[in-house]
């Protein structure tokens, strides 16, 4: 039987990351044509007898067009990655005896401007609180420069963050203590306008009428409305909660996205679900709750 190549043109506009292709039973060769095809990239190409069912998996070639809305975003990315400190940079920093001399030698590192107006003697605080807000500046810069799909990403990371800051001014509250020493402690990413106003909330569901319904945890509080008082029980009850529909969230957005974004973040969010999981399982031990209310605190996806 004479066997003959086979050829498949891509779209010239977005090649697709994944597609399947039913070929002849006399196709031997299988030959790309398409914008890109010569590009660096992944294929993969399995056969399926004796239907000769061809699936092909093109991991990279969603970069094609990346250039036309993160190119440059992703040169921001790369100049921030060479500020990261190096292995000779750590071990200077364990060799310094005084905050001082830590100063000294971030000085000459990115974090340099951040500590330069900082009077001594230095903090061990002031010093986490420059750190953070050099993080915090650079976010906010890929996020004002970001489009869609890559703009909702970016607000997805500051949700666990939120969630962080509403069950600390809840618990600090619930244990007298001053609102704005513990807005000072609140992660930056993590703020939002009303995020003060959480202190008048006695149960849930004033919590979420009175603060949470204009805040992106919005939809995550479903499961949370009840009229129960706020006590650290049911706080932590809430926050884990909340995690649960936020990673289950943000999960299935990942997964809409698909391609590389999928691929990684899969792995990155069902090691952060298993890794709760874990935490709720050692720290319910000895308390009120019961198999099945711990399981209802389990996300629906991970390695567990």
């Amino acid at each position: 039987m004479m066997m003959t190549n086979f050829y498949i043109k891509l779209p010239q506009q977005k090649p697709p990351s994944l597609f399947t292709a039913i070929l002849p039973p006399h196709i031997s060769t299988l030959t790309l044509q398409g914008a890109g095809v010569s590009r660096r990239g992944a294929i993969s190409i399995s056969f399926s007898d004796p239907l000769q069912i061809c699936s092909i998996n093109m991991y990279g070639f969603e970069a094609l067009t990346f250039n036309v809305h993160g190119g440059y975003l992703e040169a921001i990315v790369r100049g921030y990655r060479s500020g990261l400190l190096t292995a000779a940079d750590y071990n200077n920093l364990c060799q310094c005896e005084t905050l001082d001399d830590i100063k000294m030698h971030l000085s000459a590192t990115e974090y340099g401007p951040y500590l330069q107006n900082e009077p001594s003697p230095l903090h061990t605080t002031t010093i986490v609180e420059k750190c953070t807000l050099k993080l915090v500046d650079e976010y906010k810069h890929m996020l004002t420069q970001a489009t869609e799909p890559l703009s909702t990403f970016l607000e997805y990371i500051t949700y666990g963050h939120m969630i962080d800051n509403v069950v600390l001014i809840v618990t600090g509250t619930l244990h007298e203590r001053d609102v704005q020493e513990l807005l000072e402690k609140c992660h930056p990413l993590g703020m939002f306008d009303s995020i003060a106003t959480l202190a008048v909330a006695q149960n849930m569901r004033e919590l979420y009428r009175l603060v949470l319904v204009d805040t992106p945890l919005a939809p995550y509080f479903s499961e949370c409305i009840t009229s129960e008082d706020l006590d650290d029980m049911n706080i932590e009850i809430m926050r884990n909660t909340l995690y649960k529909a936020y990673l289950e969230d943000f999960y299935r957005f990942c997964q809409k996205l698909g391609g590389a974004t999928a691929e990684i973040m899969s792995d990155l969010l069902a090691f952060e679900a298993d890794r709760r999981a874990v935490n709720i399982t050692i720290n319910s031990i000895g308390t009120e709750l019961t198999r099945e209310d711990r399981r209802k605190l389990y996300s629906k996806f991970g390695l567990l």
